[in-house]
């Protein structure tokens, strides 16, 4: 039987930024449609640029956080999934924690103090996407955030884990 915290995962979170573009954008950003690329420093303004869109759609990302998130939907058990990470202290990560708590999940982000929160630009353009992901704060987490009491808590109460092999390298 499902219960709350009975599935923690850790990951990379990266707020996806999802908005239609043009094919001016794609040029400008030099993005190729149906890609997934970690961002150069060429792609860095396009998040600011996309986020100021009427059209934008922010989602907690990142392959770890989707699967909890999606876990949270099915077990519809409030709180039965918890989640960490590192995000940025910044309007990003305010709309990361927004995000995920809003599905459900019980978040204890890092915040790191120095990097931005990971941002994945999702390019739209008729009915296709291009991905490009830009970690920063995703690859700072501190193994002392873990040792906190509020956060061990919930390794404790956990009866599963999910943890991306690549979270382990941070």
């Amino acid at each position: 039987m499902a219960s709350e915290g009975i599935l923690l995962g850790m990951g990379n979170p990266l707020l996806d930024i999802s908005s239609v573009v043009d094919d001016d954008f794609l040029k400008k950003y030099d993005i190729k449609l149906n890609n997934a690329i970690l961002a150069e420093d060429k792609h860095l303004p396009m998040y600011e640029e996309m986020a100021s869109k009427g059209n934008v759609e922010y989602i907690a990302g990142g392959a770890t956080q989707n699967s909890i998130r999606v876990a949270q939907w099915m077990l519809q058990i409030p709180c039965a999934t918890s989640y960490m990470g590192s995000i940025g202290k910044d309007k990003f990560g305010e709309e990361m924690k927004k995000n995920s708590t809003d599905a459900g999940v019980n978040v204890h982000y890092y915040e790191d103090e120095a990097a931005p929160t990971g941002t994945c630009a999702v390019c739209v353009v008729g009915g296709e996407r291009s991905l490009i992901a830009n970690l920063s704060a995703a690859n700072c987490y501190k193994s002392e955030h873990l040792k906190r009491p509020e956060n061990w808590k919930l390794v404790e109460k956990a009866k599963y884990f999910y943890i991306a092999g690549f979270f382990l390298t941070v």
